[in-house]
């Protein structure tokens, strides 16, 4: 599934952390911002590993689920491009 994931964190070390756990997983398209391409499992460990660093009482980490209709529809202006699933192959 394709989930866009935005955050803001109010402590620079909770914000570095949580950026550091979102690279294992997605690409950064903007400062405070993820497009992550993951199965239903690795989506359930990414948010334990992000609960277990916010403060929830100050900081917030939102996530957006987005259809393949909806891909087709996204625009960007400036640069940057849409985060695609990599193909790989084992040998």
């Amino acid at each position: 599934m394709f989930i866009v994931i935005s955050y803001d964190i109010a402590d620079d070390k909770r914000r570095n952390k949580i950026a550091k756990t979102l690279e294992n997983y997605g690409t950064r398209v903007q400062y405070s911002v993820f497009e992550c391409i993951v199965e239903k499992d690795r989506l359930l460990k990414l948010q334990e590993e992000l609960k277990k660093i916010i403060d929830e009482t100050k900081d917030s980490i939102r996530f957006y689920f987005l259809c393949e209709i909806c891909l087709k529809r996204i625009d960007i202006a400036g640069t940057g491009e849409i985060t695609r699933d990599l193909e790989f192959y084992i040998i």
